[in-house]
């Protein structure tokens, strides 16, 4: 891409010096009469121009849409206000400069105001879609721990979420900082996040969006997770308790994952009976430890001596744990 901006920059630089040759050899000059002066003009033109443009590097479609706007509303009302009752009458030289100054004025006031508010003049302008009025296309905004977590790929691969994926840019500024950390946790799970976010890409069914919002840099991630979200009208997909219920006080509606999985996790009561992989040794000489599919830890007594066994065992009691529960089983031969 560089490459190309680069070529495109050259060709535009020759376009300039030779049509300020053309120009003067239309006007009727021959030889090397004002030849210096032509070439000159155009040459200047032309590097002002690629300055200006790597000037506006960074300056996106959505500042430029909003730019527009601003310019435009500042012209509307210098507009109402010059031909109002209050320049019919006096000097026609001041009222001409009063006109002009109110225009640059209000235009400038326009087209910065607009840029301020550029976020919330634009924010739905990318989510419009030609659909059916019957049809609710909706909007999901993942955060940083909703990436890292790493089930949001397998919840979209099962179908259950089919709602747009929205991911802002500055959440994925945050998990690059974050992979770049010099701590190797850290680093291990920027990494996951930024492999998950690859991985949603690839499903057929789900669409991913980078949202190109341009909020305050001063506002903290969350904030900025809260005011995109809002002003989307989506909901907000995360792991975060405490960011998931700020959303809820400010009226947004939220997808907390660690919600779904204990929603979906297996019902277990006393007597029920199941195999169950032994994986590790438990805090008795002779207990182990295995898993059922929703995580919840199962210690089995007299098991000691089948750990990296598949065993059958029957649920003896149920006990609830910070991490949802804590079943305790005996060995059926």
């Amino acid at each position: 891409m560089k490459r190309t901006i680069f070529i495109i920059r050259i060709f535009f630089f020759v376009l300039c010096v030779i049509g300020a040759w053309l120009i003067r050899y239309a006007a009727g000059y021959e030889g090397t009469e004002k030849l210096g002066s032509y070439l000159l003009f155009g040459s200047l033109l032309g590097a002002l121009t690629i300055l200006v443009d790597i000037f506006l590097k960074g300056f996106s479609l959505r500042g430029l849409t909003a730019l527009t706007f601003g310019l435009g509303m500042g012209a509307l009302i210098a507009l109402l206000i010059s031909i109002s009752p209050l320049f019919e009458q006096g000097d026609p030289e001041t009222i001409f400069l009063v006109r002009l100054s109110l225009y640059i004025i209000s235009m400038y006031l326009g087209a910065v105001i607009a840029l301020r508010g550029r976020d919330e003049f634009n924010l739905v302008i990318p989510y419009v879609r030609f659909v059916p009025q019957s049809v609710d296309v909706g909007v999901v905004v993942v955060d940083t721990s909703a990436l890292i977590d790493g089930r949001l790929v397998g919840i979209c691969k099962s179908g259950f979420l089919s709602s747009e994926v929205v991911v802002p840019r500055f959440v994925m500024d945050e998990l690059q900082r974050i992979a770049d950390a010099r701590d190797p946790q850290r680093q291990a799970k920027g990494r996951k996040g930024l492999q998950v976010l690859s991985e949603l890409r690839k499903i057929p069914h789900v669409t991913v969006s980078i949202h190109e919002s341009e909020v305050g840099s001063h506002q903290s991630v969350e904030d900025k997770l809260i005011f995109v979200t809002k002003n989307l009208k989506a909901k907000l997909l995360t792991t975060d308790y405490n960011l998931a219920k700020v959303a809820e006080f400010q009226g947004i509606r939220w997808l907390n994952i660690n919600d779904l999985v204990r929603a979906l996790s297996t019902e277990v009561s006393v007597g029920d009976k199941f195999d169950l992989d032994l994986i590790k040794p438990g805090k008795e000489s002779d207990q182990a430890v295995g898993y059922i599919s929703d995580g919840s830890m199962v210690v089995v007594n007299n098991a000691s001596d089948m750990i990296g066994q598949s065993v059958h065992v029957e649920v003896v009691s149920v006990m609830p744990s910070a991490g949802g529960k804590l079943i305790f089983a005996r060995l059926i031969h």
